[in-house]
């Protein structure tokens, strides 16, 4: 059986990674695009930790071996059907140790070119917080800035469309960070962990060292943005101001959390009365009354500019600006921010 480096697995060609650990395990965090193919459920991984304390280790393996034996068949099958379509495989649990190496013996003895990942998903873990420590070194994010509804988010997935780096941290946050910020998103958040494996990952496969984010505070929904990308983001570096009317903001706002397929009425009522305390029961009152009349745009527009814009005009005020935007045609701002992030490589080079 081969082993091989974190480092070197991930530089691998044509590769695909096997996750042999507990639904649990795979769920609160796992190598990006991780096959699961859990050797013990929840359960069973617990029972044989139980026996491995209470009895000793060869009683933890004779009872490991009860729970897998009827599976092993299923898995070969797996393990083959992949191999027919990645180059390589590299198989990891949560250190390195018996559930990998049993499975990824029994696999190249049966000829199919197999690797354990050396440390299993704690040396993926630790390699990921190292890398945040000395990324932005190299690394320089465009940061894009606004008013909310000016279209950064659009702008980002756009700017993907055509093969630019970006990291879109409230796509991957499952929020978009304010009171009504869960509402446009049907996934279940991601824990913390996986969170920064996300950015990780599209950090570490970048094609190029300038790659555009939005400008977003230290907490995006239920996860935090890591120090070192939070400092990469705020500080003196490429600072992009995007603008654009009232109106395109409010009809951006609508067709996001109105006027969509999963719109939920209910939600975005709860949402309107947590603010009470903030605004008052007059206002708050007015807004639902607004709401169940049907006068999203009017409702959406009071919510800009009586309290959106003045919570975080302040934080668009405070950088300086390496160039100003207009966003009501989407097409040639994008036009604008291909430009730039080309402008920025050449002066780089």
């Amino acid at each position: 059986m081969k082993t091989i480096s974190v480092k070197n697995a991930l530089n691998l060609p044509n590769t695909i990674f096997i996750d042999v650990r507990t639904e649990a395990e795979f769920n609160e965090d796992h190598i990006l695009d991780a096959f699961h193919m859990p050797l013990f459920s929840d359960n069973e991984h617990k029972d044989i930790g139980t026996i491995y304390k209470m009895q000793g280790k060869h009683e933890a393996i004779q009872k490991g071996f009860d729970y897998v034996k009827d599976k092993l068949k299923h898995m070969y099958m797996e393990v083959l059907s992949l191999a027919n379509e990645y180059e390589n495989i590299v198989i990891y649990c949560a250190r390195g140790g018996m559930r990998s190496g049993s499975l990824a013996n029994m696999i190249a003895t049966l000829g199919v070119n197999v690797y354990q990942l050396e440390g299993g998903y704690k040396a993926y873990r630790n390699f990921v917080l190292d890398y945040f420590k000395t990324v932005m070194d190299t690394k320089e994010f465009i940061v894009l800035h606004g008013l909310t509804g000016v279209g950064k988010t659009d702008m980002l997935l756009m700017l993907e469309e055509k093969g630019i780096d970006i990291i879109d941290l409230e796509g991957i946050a499952k929020n978009s960070g304010s009171t009504f910020g869960f509402i446009m998103f049907n996934e279940k958040p991601p824990t913390q962990k996986k969170f920064e494996t996300n950015i990780f990952e599209k950090l570490y496969f970048s094609n190029s060292n300038y790659i555009f984010i939005e400008s977003e505070s230290k907490r995006v929904g239920h996860v935090n943005v890591p120090n070192e990308i939070y400092e990469g983001i705020i500080r003196d570096g490429y600072h992009i101001l995007l603008e654009c009317s009232i109106k395109s903001r409010v009809d951006r706002l609508c067709r996001d959390y109105i006027y969509t397929e999963n719109k939920n009425f209910e939600a975005l009522i709860q949402c309107i009365n947590k603010f009470r305390k903030r605004l008052g029961n007059a206002k708050v009152d007015y807004y639902i009354e607004l709401f169940n009349e049907g006068k999203y745009e009017q409702l959406v527009e009071h919510y800009l500019v009586e309290y959106y814009d003045a919570l975080y005009g302040h934080s668009v005020d405070k950088y300086k600006y390496n160039k100003v935007i207009n966003c009501d045609n989407m097409e040639q701002s994008l036009l604008e921010l291909i430009d730039f992030h080309k402008a920025a490589k050449e002066g780089a080079n």
